[in-house]
């Protein structure tokens, strides 16, 4: 036995990213008692500026939108009571194909090997029991998201692995059903061209591929509270438009594809700390 506290490490790309995918189980864990680990590996200068300013576009300035961004992750996790956060400050690369793709000091251009010797020493330090990230295509291919995966699944070859490793992921018919609601809200969605909507059908998984179900409607609120805390990408942020009741029946079950168990756990599991207490 040990005293060492129960931990989940998530491994972001940005801020808001934390609240997005994982901030029911971050408030789910955090209630239980257990220690939770937020990384965000970059710093968002890719965002909205003020007054939903695009990055490019006269009055946006990439530092002063990524220290925005940085009160903001503060507050959002305040409102998810994580109990550590740990900032590695690469440049947002921005979207797939945008020139800031290749910018100096952009986490897209980071060595692997750097950007993992540095989280494996976070991996160290905190010794997490779980750690969730994102899947090889950093879940819609956004290169942040991607190359956060990469150096995630690197830092456990370099270090004594976790027990349980977990990627992100949705139902298809969860993804069914939000296109659905995005139409009840008015949202403009016009039809991709081939190549879109080849790329979103790789979205996500069919749902008996899905290992991981955790209900956190009870955590539903604070989930919404941490989105709102990045109010400077509102504009971004489909899930605000829904208020707390109907963000809690679409959100309240956050989904995980376990990729590495030593617990011998049975799937499909509703925690992610099955078989470790």
């Amino acid at each position: 036995m040990t005293d060492r506290p129960l931990t989940l490490m998530a491994v972001h790309a940005h801020p808001d990213d934390e609240a997005t995918g994982t901030g029911g189980v971050l408030a789910r864990y955090a209630a239980e008692g257990i220690r939770t680990v937020l990384v965000t590996c970059t710093d968002g200068r890719c965002g909205d500026g003020p007054e939903g300013v695009k990055p490019g576009d006269p009055g946006h300035d990439p530092a002063a939108v990524a220290l925005m961004r940085r009160q903001e992750l503060a507050v959002s996790c305040d409102v998810l009571k994580i109990s550590h956060l740990e900032t590695l400050d690469y440049a947002d690369s921005g979207m797939m194909g945008w020139a800031s793709n290749d910018a100096p000091g952009a986490f897209w251009q980071t060595p692997v090997e750097e950007g993992a010797a540095r989280l494996a020493d976070l991996m160290r330090h905190y010794r997490p029991d779980v750690v969730v990230t994102y899947d090889e295509n950093g879940f819609y291919g956004h290169p942040d998201h991607i190359q956060a995966h990469r150096i995630t699944m690197a830092a456990l070859e370099m270090t004594e692995p976790a027990p349980k490793v977990y990627w992100t992921t949705m139902p298809r018919s969860g993804l069914r059903r939000f296109g659905e609601i995005m139409r009840e809200f008015g949202e403009d969605m016009p039809e991709p061209d081939p190549a879109e909507a080849a790329a979103m059908a790789e979205i996500g998984l069919p749902d008996d591929e899905i290992t991981t179900w955790v209900d956190t409607t009870a955590f539903s609120g604070q989930k919404f509270d941490a989105l709102a805390a990045h109010a400077s990408q509102g504009e971004n942020i489909f899930f605000l438009k829904m208020g707390k009741e109907r963000f809690g029946e679409l959100m309240g079950m956050e989904t995980f594809v376990r990729v590495r168990d030593t617990t011998g756990a049975a799937v499909p599991e509703n925690d992610l700390f099955a078989g470790l207490r």
